[in-house]
């Protein structure tokens, strides 16, 4: 629960800051978004894993930098993981993240946005399914702690309603003893409050 408490307390700090520091024409919103998740995970570069399907639901800041840019950090749940299928039974790793994205958001055309940014996630809660010949309850260690990159795009309302496609790139090693990144598509619906 501390690290939660922290976590809120270092998204509000950044959206406040933000805006203390930047004078801008636009004033800052924020808006609650969520959505759909496609998660899996590539190991040892090999490839990816089967996608679990998922969701991620949370909040976000948008403070413009000018017309053109702004910066938006988010605080957001998000359900994670992979599935692996073969002739024995099909394996599910469910990982349940805090995550905390800063995204630079620019702004081609008044309502089309691009974005790119860095992205930490702190692992909640795992949970490991077997479904086959014989269920299995073993369990897997995790890291607790990832990160990586985000690429997006989408569409924002005059009215403040957007809707966003986004890829994140996991460089955290999610296990110890072997290389094994997190990969998730997520479709998202924002509406600033």
């Amino acid at each position: 629960m501390k690290k939660l408490n922290l976590i809120i307390a270092l998204f509000l700090g950044m959206v406040f800051s933000i805006s203390a520091q930047v004078n801008s024409t636009h004033k800052s919103n924020v808006g609650i978004k969520g959505g759909y998740n496609l998660a899996s995970v590539n190991f040892n570069g090999e490839g990816e894993t089967e996608q679990r399907h998922s969701f991620h639901i949370g909040l976000y800041g948008e403070e413009f930098l000018s017309d053109s840019f702004s910066i938006q950090p988010e605080l957001l749940y998000s359900q994670q993981g992979y599935v692996i299928t073969n002739s024995s039974g099909t394996f599910t790793q469910k990982l349940n993240y805090i995550n905390l994205p800063l995204m630079l958001k620019a702004y081609p055309s008044k309502n089309l946005f691009l974005e790119a940014g860095p992205q930490i996630g702190l692992a909640i809660t795992h949970k490991e399914e077997y479904e086959g010949l014989f269920n299995s309850s073993q369990e897997y260690y995790p890291s607790n702690f990832d990160w990586g990159v985000n690429l997006g795009g989408g569409l924002k309302t005059d009215s403040g309603i957007s809707f966003e496609v986004r890829y994140h790139l996991g460089l955290g090693d999610l296990y110890d003893n072997s290389k094994a990144n997190n990969r998730v598509w997520q479709f998202s619906i924002g509406i600033d409050l």
